[in-house]
């Protein structure tokens, strides 16, 4: 009921000595009980940006799923992919002719600091590492995200439709990550990938023994690290067998009980026992590797993604065998002790383990490294062909799209070029593997986010005001 509604109603009553009752009725119909509007907390306001039926002729084709089409066509409307082909005639079309150019899913990042570490670098806005304490699983990386980081446009440029934020790795469990839509918003759940599950950031290895063991704290040794870990998932069964045993009473005999006390980090812990949070795991070392898979045993968890993994072509095999993805870079190795002794074709090894059964995935965990990710992909697959792999490009843009897709939990919905799934694309002005093509288009959902020809399309932030100049000219490669 509108307030002039209600004022009327309690005028008329006081008149004409309405009931007690019609006017609590009144009353209770105006005051909305938001018991029943509670959420999930932090939840995604995402909503696209309007699009248009649009069709991109004459494109080639890698799909993202291990496939090369020449001269498709591509047909889009209200944000999703509806028709994939050739010679697609439809009306009252936006058409773009791709004729010679490259047609891709949107690059997505499985690891990326943005916002979290936003540019300008310094220390006010330095949000990625709660480190006071080696585990922090109640902190959530998007409540560090800064919306406004002109690393997010940056990386639009480069082709990136969607990344991953994650906590930093200076503690053995960072705190919760989260997956986000590559579009400008002033609020970070408008970005929020929706129904994208989060992550646990897990770190083994120097970082967290580092940390703390200089500070004369546990942990200090590797052994220090795994009894940290062990410890805090036997807290988090514990959490899971009280409150299963509350909520299994009957309601009257729970009313004479008080219920158990809500604990944030054995809340995130607990989601990842239960299958809704996904494990992305810090670790270089084979061994150290192996010893994070028999405690996922031990306590009866999925390890999603080993990340950096410097080592992970000593076990690319165990790594296939339990489904876990490796997500490496390149060609980044020997700037600390446990990130020597690395191979070129680590990537490629992964990929091609168990009979090509494994996940690799190329990540930036950098904020230059997230603009030309394709370029990095282009390292990987060289030099896997180089150790004498047979790895088509087709299948290497997998590494980019589809598999980290996969490891974010978002692969129905993003990552591929498929009928249904979103209209996240990148049409590129040549091979998308080579160092001379550039991002010409990136779209989002079907809406054009970006076109490296039109200034007025690409998003602006206030740190990049008066340093772009709107009106200049693109140059046409």
């Amino acid at each position: 009921m509108k307030k002039r509604s209600l004022l009327s109603a309690i005028v008329v009553c006081f008149l004409y000595s309405c009931a007690e009752s019609e006017v609590e009725s009144n009353l209770d119909s105006a005051i909305p009980d938001k018991r029943e509007q509670k959420r999930e907390p932090f939840a995604s306001n995402y909503s696209a940006m309007s699009s248009n039926l649009t069709l991109i002729k004459n494109a080639n084709i890698y799909d993202g799923i291990g496939n090369v089409y020449f001269n498709y066509d591509v047909l889009f409307d209200n944000g999703n992919i509806i028709n994939i082909g050739k010679d697609i005639a439809v009306e009252n079309a936006i058409t773009f002719q791709s004729d010679n150019k490259w047609l891709t899913p949107g690059i997505i990042d499985i690891h990326s600091h943005m916002g979290v570490y936003p540019a300008p670098g310094v220390r006010t806005s330095s949000d990625g590492n709660e480190a006071t304490d080696p585990i922090t699983a109640e902190v959530w990386a998007e409540h560090s995200v800064w919306t406004q980081d002109p690393q997010f446009t940056l990386a639009l440029k480069g082709g990136v439709t969607a990344f991953h934020v994650l906590p930093g790795s200076a503690n053995l469990m960072g705190g919760r990550g989260a997956t986000f839509k590559n579009v400008p918003r002033n609020t970070i759940h408008d970005m929020k990938f929706p129904n994208a599950p989060h992550s646990l950031k897990m770190a083994c290895g120097e970082n967290p023994k580092r940390v703390y063991g200089n500070r004369g704290q546990a942990p200090s040794t590797r052994m220090g690290n795994m009894a940290g870990f062990r410890k805090a998932w036997i807290r988090a069964e514990n959490y899971k067998k009280l409150q299963a045993e509350y909520y299994e009473k009957s309601p009257s005999a729970r009313e004479l009980l008080d219920p158990p006390m809500r604990d944030l980090q054995l809340d995130t812990l607990a989601g990842v026992l239960d299958g809704n949070i996904l494990v992305q795991n810090h670790c270089y070392r084979a061994d150290e590797m192996a010893m994070m898979i028999e405690m996922s045993h031990e306590f009866n968890y999925q390890i999603t993604a080993f990340h950096h993994a410097v080592e992970a072509y000593k076990i690319a095999d165990l790594l296939a065998d339990e489904g876990i993805c490796g997500a490496l870079w390149a060609d980044w190795w020997g700037f600390k002790h446990e990130a020597y002794d690395m191979v070129p074709a680590n990537i490629a090894i992964v990929d091609q383990a168990r009979d090509g059964t494994g996940c690799a995935i190329v990540h930036s965990d950098d904020e230059v490294g997230i603009q030309h990710l394709n370029q990095e992909a282009a390292k990987a697959l060289i030099a896997g062909i180089r150790a004498g792999y047979d790895i088509s490009k087709a299948r290497a843009m997998r590494w980019i799209t589809s598999n980290p897709a996969i490891a974010a939990g978002i692969f129905d919905q993003t990552g591929s070029i498929e009928v249904g799934k979103d209209a996240d694309l990148v049409i590129w002005s040549g091979d998308p593997f080579s160092v001379y093509s550039i991002a010409e288009k990136v779209f989002i959902d079907g809406a054009l986010a970006y076109d490296y020809f039109k200034d007025s399309s690409q998003p602006v932030t206030d740190f990049d005001l008066g340093i772009l100049n709107p009106t200049s000219e693109r140059i046409v490669r």
